[in-house]
């Protein structure tokens, strides 16, 4: 099934539409900490993928006003260019310093020059795909395997040398989501259908995507408890507890509030406390609704400025 009148499948459409919203949630997230160079070079594979995905799935199309030719060169260019990527993005994200002739040596040599001789040079003056397909993907193809032993040598020397059982776990998926891209020599030859291709191609990545995702959202949650237990560092509890008596907070409310300036989560309040994590719920919005706010920082504030609410007081 295609979509748009083009030879985009709706499959490789969805990746598309998913790897968009992924792609905006990492730019924005690295605007707002340009310093996290990983999530820089993931960005970079995030674009090269979107870049295969819509070049191979538009690409060959007589509609399109450009020759057959240069549209066979840029779709299985982009191929080469995502395979490419691979040993620099590994060697940079999780700092494996034995790939580093592999990224800046290896793979110019192996995989874009044959992609140059074969699918550039040789098809601009022959025209014979099959026969460049046959030939031009024979080196590839072999140092593909090379890069997945290399690489996989490179994360087992790393985690006993000093890499953290998470990091290791981390790249280990990394690795595992990539691998299948050695098999686009196989697709090449066999020329198999756009479905296939693109589902080898794009499930890993997309799942390590989400994975990367809910765990920035997770760090993000973390951080911001961090932050609102900060803020109460220089708070007295003489303070508190005239805001406790203003608000007119019961017994259970104080004691939610108090967790909750602790930094814990609503699961971990409802453990400490011994009470379903629906209950904390309602406390906390019995508390919002007594203090009049919406979430957990106003509430922190108001907490931390009594004489604020005195002033208020007076005027409201």
């Amino acid at each position: 099934m295609l979509v748009f009148r083009t030879q985009i499948h709706i499959v490789t459409f969805i990746f598309i539409v998913l790897e968009l919203m992924m792609l905006s949630f990492q730019f924005f997230y690295y605007l707002f900490r340009p310093e996290d160079r990983n999530r820089l070079w993931y960005l970079i594979l995030l674009v090269l993928m979107l870049f295969y995905n819509i070049t191979g799935g538009l690409f060959p199309d007589p509609n399109i006003k450009i020759s057959i030719e240069l549209q066979e060169m840029v779709a299985y260019g982009s191929g080469f260019l995502m395979a490419s990527y691979f040993p620099f993005y590994f060697y940079k994200a999780f700092e494996l310093k034995s790939l580093r002739w592999h990224a800046y040596y290896g793979v110019p040599l192996f995989l874009m020059l044959p992609y140059v001789i074969f699918f550039v040079i040789d098809y601009a003056i022959n025209g014979h795909l099959q026969i460049d397909l046959k030939y031009g993907m024979i080196v590839p193809f072999i140092y593909a395997l090379v890069l997945l032993w290399v690489m996989f040598r490179a994360i087992r020397q790393k985690q006993q040398e000093s890499r953290n059982h998470k990091k290791y776990l981390e790249e280990t998926a990394m690795y595992l989501a990539i691998s299948p891209w050695a098999a686009l020599a196989f697709f090449g030859f066999v020329e198999q259908s756009q479905l296939i291709e693109v589902l080898c191609t794009n499930t890993g990545i997309v799942a390590i995507s989400c994975l990367f995702i809910w765990k920035s959202v997770k760090r993000a949650r973390c951080e911001y408890r961090r932050i609102l237990k900060l803020n109460m560092d220089g708070t007295t509890p003489e303070i508190l507890q005239e805001n406790f008596i203003r608000y007119q907070l019961t017994k259970m409310e104080i004691e939610i509030v108090q967790a909750i300036l602790k930094g814990l989560s609503n699961k971990e309040i409802a453990d400490t406390l011994h009470i379903s994590e629906e209950t904390v719920k309602k406390h906390i919005y019995n508390t919002f609704r007594k203090m009049k706010v919406k979430n957990r920082a106003a509430m922190i504030y108001k907490l931390q400025n009594l004489h604020f609410n005195i002033f208020l007081a007076l005027f409201i």
